[in-house]
C-alpha cells in the first residue's frame, strides 16, 4: 500500500457514497418501472395531441365564425394558425417539464 492511510479513507468514503446514490438511482428506475418503445411513441402522441386539438378547436370555431360573419378576413385560417401556435407552445412547455423531471432525478 503506497497510499497514504487518510487518503485511502477519503477514496472509500467517496466510493460508498457513489454507490449509494447509484443504488438508490436504480431502485428508483425499479420502483417507476421500465420504460419501453411503446412508452417513447406514447410520448409522441401527447406532443401530437397537445397541438393538434388546439388546432381543430381553432379549426372549428374558425368555420363558425366564416359562417356567421362573412368578413374579408378568413377567421378559419386566422384561428388555425393561432391553434397551431397555441399547441406548439403548449407542447413546448410539456416537453421541457418533463425535461426538468429527468434532470432532477438524474442528480438526485
Amino acid at each position: 500500500m503506497d497510499r497514504p492511510p487518510e487518503k485511502y479513507g477519503n477514496e472509500t468514503g467517496e466510493f460508498r457514497k457513489e454507490v449509494g446514490r447509484k443504488e438508490a438511482r436504480r431502485l428508483k428506475a425499479r420502483k417507476r418501472g421500465e420504460h419501453s418503445v411503446w412508452f417513447g411513441l406514447g410520448m409522441f402522441g401527447i406532443i401530437g395531441w397537445s397541438i393538434a386539438v388546439p388546432t381543430l378547436l381553432g379549426i372549428a370555431l374558425g368555420i363558425w365564425l366564416d359562417r356567421r360573419w362573412t368578413d374579408r378576413i378568413s377567421w378559419t385560417l386566422t384561428l388555425m394558425i393561432t391553434g397551431v401556435i397555441v399547441g406548439c407552445i403548449n407542447a413546448w412547455f410539456w416537453v421541457s417539464r418533463e425535461r426538468k423531471d429527468m434532470e432532477e432525478e438524474i442528480n438526485e
